[in-house]
């Protein structure tokens, strides 16, 4: 049986035309099945940042072409290895792998697969675990986020900000959200930020407008952008501050100054999530389980803000590329599933 598939066949750059990479759309002989592995009918597949990176080369996973881009599926197991034991055809999951989801099929490691509860839609599902399983463990499992701290989101507008805005609001936290344009500044303030700055501001003071939302300082920083955003809101922080470290999309990695985090009491965190799978994996199963009953309660909401077919994929890539996206960007196959009563 063949599987529709999108394929790198030559790195490039999805936001610089002639260096763009290769993607084709090819029917690709199913793979095998492993011992521990499942198989996935596909309802959405998740785009993130990471899969830019790595179709230019510069993720630190390296893939040579040809490859299936994709680490986030949900959908419909139809068949499991002789070892896997936790699910069934016809459980209901979502999934992570190191490539491949970008099809109508995926096979991933039954450990990296989540059960998906009933009330949370499976055709958006794909968008939830590396967003809100970071924010939730940068919140919950490292910050410790206690109700009445100030809790500074900086690139609040992109999935894992806007994911970050509703974790910390759910913990009783102030949020204050740094997002660029008007068009994201409304969607922080729609997912519950207290207070919207203007990254985009012509002549913005950073530093001013932090200490104008928070007088008192603030608790802790979740910085998904680095650069200079990162040394101007390293200053607003109050003593005993946290700081946690989550990825760098400015494309600038800061140098924390030592001094300030001494003076202060900061304590510096680095979150990386893909880590934790390998590394602490039940930390990993039961962060999400509480983050999928949260969206199944409707506590949170899936910012999908766009949905591309699987031969649109580089069109996907490249909303993300160029930071247009106001959330999450999914791709869905041309077989759309239904959601479950």
């Amino acid at each position: 049986m063949s599987v529709l598939s999108v394929v790198c066949t030559a790195l490039g750059d999805p936001g610089k035309g002639a260096s763009l990479p290769r993607l084709e759309t090819q029917l690709l002989e199913r793979i095998k099945l492993k011992s521990d592995q499942v198989r996935i009918r596909v309802a959405s597949s998740s785009v993130n940042f990471a899969d830019v990176l790595q179709l230019r080369g510069l993720y630190q996973e390296k893939l040579e072409p040809p490859f299936v881009p994709g680490k986030e599926v949900s959908g419909e197991v139809i068949e499991v290895g002789e070892k896997v034991t936790q699910f069934s055809p016809g459980s209901f999951v979502v999934a992570v792998c190191s490539s491949g989801a970008f099809a109508e099929e995926c096979v991933a490691p039954a450990s990296s697969c989540f059960p998906l509860p009933r009330g949370v839609d499976v055709r958006e599902a794909s968008a939830i675990p590396i967003a809100f399983g970071t924010a939730h463990l940068a919140l919950v499992e490292r910050a410790k986020l206690r109700p009445g701290q100030v809790v500074l989101v900086l690139g609040a507008g992109g999935g894992v900000g806007l994911a970050a805005v509703q974790i910390a609001k759910l913990l009783g936290a102030r949020v204050v959200a740094v997002a660029r344009g008007g068009t994201k500044g409304k969607a922080v303030k729609q997912f519950g930020a207290d207070h919207w700055i203007d990254s985009e501001t012509e002549g913005i003071n950073l530093q001013v407008e932090v200490k104008k939302a928070a007088p008192a300082g603030v608790d802790v920083l979740f910085d998904t952008v680095g650069g200079q955003a990162t040394h101007e809101s390293i200053r607003c922080l109050r003593w005993g501050a946290q700081v946690l470290l989550i990825g760098f999309a400015s494309g600038n990695i800061p140098s924390i100054a030592a001094n300030i985090a001494l003076v202060k009491n900061i304590t510096l965190h680095g979150v990386y999530w893909g880590m934790y799978l390998s590394k602490a994996p039940e930390v990993v199963r039961e962060s999400l389980r509480e983050v999928l009953a949260w969206a199944a309660e409707g506590r949170l909401r899936v910012p999908i803000c766009r949905s591309f077919p699987l031969e649109d994929a580089r069109l996907a890539l490249g909303v993300l590329h160029s930071r247009e996206a106001v959330g999450k960007v999914i791709l869905r196959p041309s077989a759309e599933m239904q959601p479950r009563l």
